[in-house]
């Protein structure tokens, strides 16, 4: 029902737009605190809010800077980020998120040894997101997550109104799973509540699913 009223499409996050269901920004703000990355990557900026999000994040705790990538950063949403009190923390990145001179990009802006916390948000096709996963996990650290979003409500709203025909199948879930095949690196592990002294354990998410934390590296 929520997919269907886009009851995302209603909230802002110190001025801009953010298109995430909100216990989900609770739920990454948790991880983001736990992890302390040195830097977080965002594919997918569309406003720019979760940008902002996850910059004021790291002014919180003094530690931390953001890396947006987008195919189209439009116009005013550049304007209106670089006009924000927080742009100084992130920057932006024009360009497919899987083209290699996008990547190469984001691997000239973090040094050796940091530590990055990865959220895939741009194209949500199966085979897109599987060239995300192999182009942004290099830089998640042991600990730290990937986090390829929305899998979770496109495979629960597959036959909805306004999803479309192959969401069951091509979607980031499946990605996940060609991603594992093999993989010793990371394991799925949807981050549990810091603090939790009520009976739900598992609160609506869009991003069910999508959680993947490094255990180990190559």
């Amino acid at each position: 029902v929520g997919f269907d009223n886009k009851y995302v499409y209603c909230f802002s996050w110190l001025g801009r737009p953010v298109l995430q269901l909100p216990e989900d920004l609770v739920r990454v703000q948790e991880a983001v605190y736990r992890v302390r990355p040195d830097v977080i990557i965002e594919t997918g900026i569309a406003h720019g809010g979760s940008l902002v999000f996850y910059a004021g994040l790291c002014r919180a705790m003094g530690h931390g800077r953001v890396i947006g990538i987008d195919v189209e950063i439009r116009p005013h949403n550049r304007a209106a980020l670089e006009a924000h009190e927080l742009f100084d923390l992130i920057t932006l990145i024009e360009g497919s998120s899987v083209a290699a001179e996008t990547v190469d990009c984001v691997r000239s802006l973090v040094a050796p040894g940091e530590k990055g916390f990865v959220v895939l948000d741009s194209n949500h096709t199966r085979d897109h997101v599987l060239a995300e996963l192999h182009a942004y996990s290099p830089f998640v650290a042991v600990g730290s997550y990937l986090l390829a979003a929305d899998g979770g409500i496109m495979t629960a709203a597959a036959g909805a109104p306004l999803a479309k025909p192959d969401w069951a199948t091509n979607n980031p879930l499946h990605a996940i799973g060609q991603f594992l095949e093999g993989n010793t690196e990371f394991v799925r592990d949807q981050p549990s509540p810091v603090f939790n002294e009520g009976s739900i354990t598992a609160g609506p998410s869009y991003w069910t699913g999508g959680w993947l934390r490094r255990v180990r590296t190559a």
